[in-house]
């Protein structure tokens, strides 16, 4: 299906008018709250979605993005302005696409397939065992006390502070030489 609306298509819905110019300044107008003008191109028709919705179509100038077009759907209600639904930029046909995702488990096996295949080894030696390793959340209750240092892992126990102007003082012991003299 190519990306390019004709213009005048329609919907399932009752409303079969065409965008109005106005539909298309607006469009545009919404564009330029998410993008610059300079990647905004020429009017590249509607569609009209039913149930008074209308979608503009822009060609885009943005580099890196052939074959896609920016798409705002306005939608019309009876005794209302037109609203922006969405906008959004949507790849057409011949657009450069990412490669589907492929899991890593599966391109590993493949991987692994085309190793074997060429004879390659995956770098394990035959002779070495395969090492399962259990790690279990229960070990951490089973340090022991001269690890944890009064209860803390880091080695400092925050209750022993009795008070700033403890930290302070030190601090300013360490300010001075030998001889019991500021430096400066």
């Amino acid at each position: 299906m190519s990306w390019m609306p004709e213009s005048g298509s329609t919907g399932s819905g009752s409303n079969t008018e065409l965008a109005s110019a106005a539909d298309f300044e607006l469009g545009r107008a919404a564009l330029l709250e998410i993008t610059t003008a300079d990647t905004i191109g020429a009017n590249a028709g509607s569609v009209d979605e039913g149930e008074g919705v209308v979608s503009v179509h822009f060609e885009t100038t943005l580099d890196g993005y052939p074959g896609w077009h920016w798409t705002v759907s306005i939608a019309h209600i009876d005794g209302g302005a037109p609203s922006v639904l969405e906008t959004e930029l949507l790849p057409g046909d011949g657009a450069l696409l990412a490669p589907d995702w492929v899991p890593w488990v599966d391109r590993l096996a493949d991987y692994r397939a085309a190793q074997d295949a060429a004879g390659i080894d995956g770098g394990e030696a035959e002779d070495e065992p395969d090492v399962d390793i259990d790690i279990d959340d229960d070990d951490d209750d089973e340090l022991d006390d001269d690890v944890l240092h009064s209860g803390d892992l880091d080695g400092v126990d925050i209750d022993d502070i009795d008070d700033l102007d403890d930290l302070d003082e030190a601090d300013d012991d360490s300010d001075e030489d030998d001889s019991g003299e500021s430096r400066e």
